[in-house]
């Protein structure tokens, strides 16, 4: 089977998953009183709506009618982007989703790539130095990395950077330049592109905005880095010691090829198999929303909005933000399966 032929079958394989994630969003909903499911079909608040607007909603979506109609009706709404209102923002669900999936995007964009390059890297050179003092060094640290809750490493940079030093603050701009994008977007003289601000800023010819968003990414990364890192690093190291034992490299070693050949041309390439996969869940995990990160550096993008969704019982917001995490974690491992088919092609036959 050839890499067209397997990349066709697994997006055919993905509209039934997608149809069972559905099914089972709506199941869970059906848990919830109608008078808080009216939430997923209005565009206004629940509150403003008179008694005889409420019943009408009912009627119009059939939420009094078998469950079967209701999940056509449901569905019907969702294919078409309509996720209902958000109580806890005051806003349509789909315009606070589109609003902050950038911020988080913004995050993921800067510290995916640092996160699987370092960590394999590090992996690789620890294997390869195996008992070492490198390897000792990197294995203290990825057991830190892995064991140190995300919250207190991020506190504990806040403490410093932002209370202590006073370097930068939380947030996704200073206070100062925040108020004054806010004004010029309003009066037209910022344009939002793309809605990331390291590359708004650029196109926009405002070097002093992409500095002070580059600022306040740092702390974030740094946390999202250390952490995540540390799961990779453990994972490439275990892999590519795997790879060193196996029969093959010992023949290679035995035909007279360099160090460097075996690591990097043999073992390398086969260990790196199930680091991918470890690789696609970080990434496809982060997409869906840093909830303690971003709660922790009032960063506002979808995992902080979902997090005070959450708390205010908004089901609107948790039914649309479950389904934007089904969809992304789909699409994470069908991009997962595409790259062991390319390192691998003998898992095209399978």
């Amino acid at each position: 089977m050839g890499l067209r032929e397997y990349i066709i079958r697994r997006l055919l394989l993905l509209i039934p998953i997608m149809l069972g994630v559905v099914l089972l969003i709506f199941a869970i909903i059906q848990f919830v009183p109608v008078m808080v499911r009216i939430s997923l079909y209005i565009t206004g608040s629940i509150r403003e709506l008179q008694p005889e607007a409420v019943q009408e909603v009912i009627r119009q979506y059939g939420l009094d009618q078998p469950v079967w109609l209701q999940f056509a009706n449901w569905f019907s709404q969702v294919i078409v982007g309509n996720f209902g209102y958000a109580e806890s923002t005051q806003e349509v669900v789909l315009v606070g989703l589109l609003a902050r999936v950038p911020a988080t995007f913004e995050i993921v964009l800067v510290s995916a790539p640092l996160i699987i390059f370092t960590g394999i890297w590090l992996g690789v050179r620890s294997a390869v130095q195996k008992d070492k003092p490198f390897d000792q060094m990197t294995r203290i640290v990825s057991i830190l990395g892995t064991s140190l809750p995300s919250f207190f490493f991020g506190v504990l940079l806040l403490a410093l950077f932002v209370g202590q030093w006073r370097w930068v603050t939380a947030g996704r701009l200073s206070p100062a330049m925040g108020t004054a994008l806010s004004l010029m977007l309003k009066n037209g003289q910022f344009a939002r592109y793309t809605g990331l601000m390291l590359v708004d800023s650029l196109l926009n010819w405002r070097p002093d905005y992409f500095y002070d968003a580059l600022i306040h990414l740092i702390l974030p990364t740094l946390v999202l880095v250390f952490i995540q890192t540390a799961v990779l690093v453990r994972v490439t190291r275990s892999s590519m010691l795997e790879a060193l034992g196996k029969t093959y490299i010992i023949a290679a070693r035995a035909k007279g090829l360099t160090k460097k050949e075996v690591i990097f041309k043999h073992a390398r390439r086969n260990a790196l198999i199930p680091v991918v996969t470890i690789s696609g869940l970080l990434v496809g995990g982060m997409m869906t929303g840093l909830i303690i990160t971003e709660t922790v550096f009032l960063f506002p993008g979808i995992g902080q909005w979902a997090a005070v969704a959450a708390r205010r019982f908004d089901l609107s917001v948790v039914a649309a933000y479950s389904m934007f995490s089904a969809v992304v974690f789909v699409l994470a491992n069908l991009i997962v399966d595409v790259l062991y088919a390319y390192i691998d092609p003998r898992i095209r036959l399978g």
